[in-house]
């Protein structure tokens, strides 16, 4: 266990000193925080400058507090119209009776005018009408776009971060073999100790990443008010998307390090991982698919089967309410692969990382003794 512990200080160390990983991990925080602040910025709240003519202000604000007021007082009608043609005021309510504008009046503004204006002079008047009571009988609607929008940014998250982590693993492990490096590294720790170093290490990486993501993603959601969009439980998503992370990563990481074993040129990565990358894009393709339909038959299927699970079950979450027991069983099945998956890797990697030259038939080395 202590050579497994080295070889993964030994690759943090190496990569998260480098400028790459520094300006990689400041330049997607950077991204995420715009992301965040981004609806902000270009949707923006509505608001409507008024102006009054010997009237009182209409407490506008009560039936719509996301829209932002201003009110103008202006000394008689004469100026209230240079200003209106002018464009310095959207409206002008004139001896609480009549609404000058420019053209005929935007919709939501002379929807929200006539409305509060007969509410104010009825409660004047003492007459108290009281509010229609809203109750649904249905499933509760309020965050379905907040969550379809948070399962879709998941998606994409958990792709590149495993993506990128796993060819991570594939390119350390032909460098070491190709390079010859292995065999020296060999010579103090046991084949098992170097491949799992190398996939803990490098998965650290990766949560440094993804940790980073989420603290930096709802620190700028909090901070544009954007958060209080977002459905409860927000805490506990988070911890489960690190939990389905690091399962996801550990199924592929430890296939990418196997069939990487079988090469010894950096060339002939990619090829030797295009059956591991087809695995990979189609569990994307399929999360994708399931942030539109969480609750169907192939979201309910997919999210038991690994290495699917992996990704669909967050996105599930994220997307809809999903039984505790469900996640369970998921988590379950999901882990008893990723132990399936660790012997075989670790069974290929030993038999064919120290067999450099030509490329290694995975067949030869599973029947090799």
């Amino acid at each position: 266990m202590n050579g497994l512990m080295l070889i993964a200080r030994r690759e943090v160390t190496t990569q998260i000193r480098t400028r790459a990983f520094v300006i990689g991990l400041l330049v997607t925080a950077a991204l995420v925080a715009a992301v965040s602040f981004l609806p902000k910025i270009m949707g923006g709240g509505d608001s409507y400058t008024i102006g009054t003519v010997n009237s009182q202000q209409l407490p506008l604000h009560t039936a719509a507090p996301e829209v932002e007021f201003e009110w103008r007082k202006f000394a008689d009608e004469a100026a209230a119209r240079q200003a209106v043609l002018a464009g310095d005021v959207d409206a002008v309510l004139v001896n609480d009776s009549k609404v000058l504008t420019d053209g005929e009046i935007e919709t939501e503004l002379g929807v929200l005018m006539q409305s509060v204006n007969r509410e104010f002079k009825l409660g004047a008047a003492g007459v108290a009408i009281p509010p229609l009571e809203m109750q649904s009988v249905g499933a509760d609607t309020r965050y379905e776009s907040s969550r379809q929008a948070i399962a879709t940014v998941l998606v994409l998250v958990l792709f590149m971060l495993i993506m990128g982590q796993v060819v991570m693993v594939a390119m350390g492990v032909v460098e070491e073999k190709g390079s010859r490096i292995v065999e020296i590294l060999l010579a103090s720790v046991r084949p098992w100790q170097l491949l799992g170093g190398k996939i803990l290490g490098l998965g650290v990486l990766g949560l440094i990443n993804l940790v980073t993501i989420a603290v930096v993603g709802l620190g700028a959601a909090v901070a544009s008010g954007a958060a209080s969009d977002f459905p409860p439980g927000i805490p506990g998503l988070v911890a489960a998307v690190l939990v389905w992370f690091v399962l996801g990563y550990a199924f592929f990481a430890t296939l990418a390090a196997a069939l990487a074993s079988l090469v010894s040129r950096q060339e002939e990565v990619n090829s030797v991982l295009t059956p591991l990358t087809m695995g990979i894009m189609a569990t994307y393709f399929v999360s994708f698919y399931v942030t539109n339909e969480p609750t169907g038959t192939l979201a309910m299927v997919a999210s038991y089967i690994p290495p699917f699970s992996s990704m669909i079950m967050p996105v599930r979450m994220a997307a809809t309410d999903v039984p505790m027991w469900q996640v369970g069983v998921s988590m379950v099945v999901m882990v008893a692969a990723v132990a399936a998956v660790l012997a075989f890797g670790a069974k290929v990697y030993e038999r064919a990382v120290l067999r450099t030259g030509a490329r290694v038939k995975l067949g030869d080395v599973l029947r090799t003794r």
